[in-house]
């Protein structure tokens, strides 16, 4: 009967402890998004840029990308100097998503208008996991790079 007590005491513990592991806030995605920007567009399609902070302790994907700048919005990974239309990218726990110049990005296709330099651009970030980021990117000159800075 004890042994019988003692493993029905153990089993309680353990599912205890992995129901407490599910619902820890550090089991989920926080995130936050810096250093966005849209170049000055010289054509009806731009190229958006940001990173995507994770301080939580689960990953998340970003999924898709909204604005009203226009109605064809994907993502893209660049690879060997070749894009691609992507269905999601990563963003990894305690890590960061970098959509930068000459790597992956936002691709906006067919403008309503052209945004000017000083302007900024609403777009809307959809996740697997954590709820959509309104972000407003900040039109630069057509050249601007961060990295180059």
């Amino acid at each position: 009967m004890n042994r019988r007590a003692a493993l029905s005491g153990a089993l309680a513990l353990a599912t205890g402890l992995t129901l407490a592991g599910c619902s820890s806030d550090s089991a989920k995605p926080d995130l936050k998004v810096v250093g966005a920007y849209l170049p000055q567009p010289v054509s009806d399609m731009a190229a958006g840029f940001l990173v995507v902070q994770n301080s939580g302790g689960a990953g998340d994907r970003l999924t898709s990308v909204t604005s009203p700048l226009s109605d064809d919005v994907t993502i893209h990974e660049t690879k060997n100097q070749k894009m691609r239309e992507v269905s999601s990218f990563e963003v990894p726990a305690n890590g960061e998503l970098d959509l930068e110049r000459g790597g992956n990005h936002i691709m906006f296709m067919k403008l309503k208008q052209k945004p000017q330099q000083g302007e900024k651009v609403p777009v809307e970030l959809h996740f697997e996991k954590a709820g959509p980021i309104t972000v407003d990117l900040p039109v630069k000159e057509t050249t601007h790079n961060p990295k180059k800075q």
